[in-house]
This record gives C-alpha cells, structure tokens and sequence, in this order.
C-alpha cells in the first residue's frame, strides 16, 4: 500500500508515531512524515483510522 500525510491537516498529535514508529515520525516542525511510503505494515492502516483529521491516506 501507499501511504501519504496531508501536512495541511496534521494537528502534530502523534497518534501515527505512537501506532506506527516503522512508517510515519513527527518531524521538528511537529508534522508527521512518511518514512516508508510503501509499506506492508498493517499498523500504518491502524494510524490512519485512528488520525483525528483523517490527514493520513492510504491507497491500496
């Protein structure tokens, strides 16, 4: 799957770091980055659902 982050609606809450420290890292500007774009990780779906803004996409 292909992941992405929708800066613009990243709140810097962490939620994805927490959930999934292999594909997404808050950055020193407070917003998430991807660190794997493609990834197999099943955790990375699990942040996405769980993104109080919905600033995570994922494409199949």
């Amino acid at each position: 799957m292909r992941v992405r982050v929708d800066e613009a609606a990243c709140i810097s809450c962490g939620v994805c770091e927490s959930l999934c420290p292999e594909v997404f890292k808050l950055a020193d500007d407070g917003k998430a980055k991807v660190l794997q774009p493609e990834t197999e990780e099943s955790c990375a779906r699990d942040a996405a659902d769980s993104c109080p803004t919905g600033a995570i996409h994922i494409e199949e």
